[in-house]
Parts: C-alpha cells; sequence; structure tokens
C-alpha cells in the first residue's frame, strides 16, 4: 500500500515488487548463503596474496567488483563495501537475490565520544536514519534496529572469547561534509557512539528482505572535540585483519 505525505521521502510503498528488482540481474545464485562485507581493501588485497581467499565471481556493471571464497571457511564469501547505503545496500539487495541469507559486516567509523578509543569495537544495536535509501524500504522512523537474536548471538560470542566491546547505536549519514557540531550534539544526545554511511540502509534491506544481519564497526576518526581527529584509524592494518577474520567466524554462527 501507497502512502501520501507532503514530503517524498517520507511516502512508504510496501509492495515487494518494483519495476526493476535485484533478481532481473541475478544469472547464476552462490552455492552458499554467508557473506562478509567489509571496507578494509588492504585486508582483502592480503589475504588474497596469502591464498587465504580465493576469487568467486566478478558482479559485473558500472562499477565492477569482485566476491571471493575463504579457502579454509569454503561456504563464506567475503567483498568489499561500497561507499554510502544506495551503494552498499543496494548490493547487499543483490546479494540476497544471489542466495546470501546471513550476514556480517564490518568496518570504520567516526566516534562521537573520544573515551572510545582506536580499535574497539562496537555491536550495532540499530542505526539513526539520517540518509534516504531506508525509507524506500522500511516505513519512516527515527531509529532502525538490527535483530536483537541475532545481535545477542554475536555479544554472546565476544563474551565467551574475552573479546572487549560497546554495543550501540550508529548515526547513518549520507553527508560526510555535514557533520556539524550541533548535529553531533543532537546525536550523542540520542545514544549514538559513532557515525557512519551504510548502517541504516543495510538493516533496512535485511529486515525487508527478511535475512539475518550484523554489525561490528570500530572506533576511527574522532569527531568529539573542537576540531576534526584522524588518529591514524585506516592504517591499523591489525586491527582491520582481525576484524574481517572475527566476522568470517561470526557469520557462521548467526
Amino acid at each position: 500500500m501507497f502512502s501520501r505525505n507532503d514530503f517524498p521521502v517520507l511516502e512508504f510503498d510496501d509492495n515487494p515488487t518494483a519495476k526493476l528488482n535485484p533478481i532481473n540481474f541475478v544469472d547464476k545464485k552462490f552455492g552458499t548463503d554467508r557473506m562478509v562485507i567489509t571496507f578494509f581493501p588492504e585486508v582483502v588485497n592480503q589475504l588474497a596474496e596469502s591464498g587465504q581467499i580465493t576469487e568467486e565471481r566478478l558482479i559485473s556493471g558500472e562499477n565492477p567488483f569482485m566476491v571471493y571464497r575463504f579457502t579454509e571457511q569454503p561456504h563464506v564469501l567475503l567483498t568489499l563495501g561500497q561507499v554510502g547505503c544506495p551503494a552498499c545496500a543496494g548490493n547487499l539487495d543483490e546479494f540476497h537475490a544471489m542466495g546470501i541469507t546471513k550476514v556480517m559486516f564490518c568496518g570504520g567509523g567516526g566516534v562521537l565520544d573520544r573515551d572510545i578509543e582506536v580499535g574497539r569495537i562496537l555491536v550495532v544495536d540499530g542505526a539513526i536514519r539520517d540518509e534516504g535509501f531506508s525509507y524506500q524500504y522500511i516505513p519512516p522512523s527515527r531509529v532502525i534496529y538490527t535483530n536483537p537474536e541475532i545481535t545477542d548471538k554475536i555479544s554472546g560470542y565476544l563474551d565467551r572469547n574475552r573479546i572487549p566491546y560497546l554495543r550501540g547505536l550508529t548515526w547513518t549519514t549520507d553527508a560526510i561534509f555535514r557533520e556539524t557540531a550541533d548535529r553531533i550534539v543532537r546525536r550523542k544526545e540520542e545514544g549514538a557512539k559513532i557515525v557512519e554511511m551504510e548502517q541504516a540502509g543495510c538493516i533496512a534491506v535485511a529486515q525487508f528482505r527478511g535475512f539475518d544481519y550484523g554489525a561490528l564497526i570500530y572506533g576511527g576518526d574522532d569527531l568529539s572535540g573542537e576540531e576534526w581527529s584522524g588518529r591514524g584509524w585506516n592504517s591499523r592494518q591489525g586491527i582491520r585483519h582481525d576484524l574481517v577474520m572475527l566476522c568470517s567466524k561470526l557469520v557462521e554462527i548467526i
């Protein structure tokens, strides 16, 4: 049913069939249902060079990209995510049409509290929807939440293996250059710990299509001070490698 609104982004249509659907792009389904999406290209390159992953399939299009398979976990695929909800979550919708029903996401985000050190893992409970993509999949709301059963499984695994983490909300925005001081204060008041650009959309696709999705975001750059601080977050290769390998284990239990 289509609901009208004065603002187009708040008009929602729950019809699962569109003029163009993900299945239209599927020639062959994957032989597995599990995938890790990461944003760490140097880790993907390292794993490929060491033979820990092998090329599975090139996804064609205007911006083609590769999907890999873990050699020691052949039922787990790995791919490099693309920035922003339309690209990353749009691809996720296509992956589901290709047979993927269990997904772990791992990336980095800007911390809104300087006490969150570089590398600290956030288990994503949900995302503040400060973007447009998710509103095409799920009715308007301020926050969209992950499936608590999936998130509890992730947290339980981290607890059993004594891996420190936080659990809470992210702030998903489309506009990296519009993270203003007042917006940051407001999002912190709402409970957001990290800002990023994909979670609201990915969670929305998982809810709409009905598959399992979990996400780990590690604390990266710092937006909590008077000035932005990069904190060398994108050079922490050890942290990033370990996070990908952790997600390859987690996607087996969710």
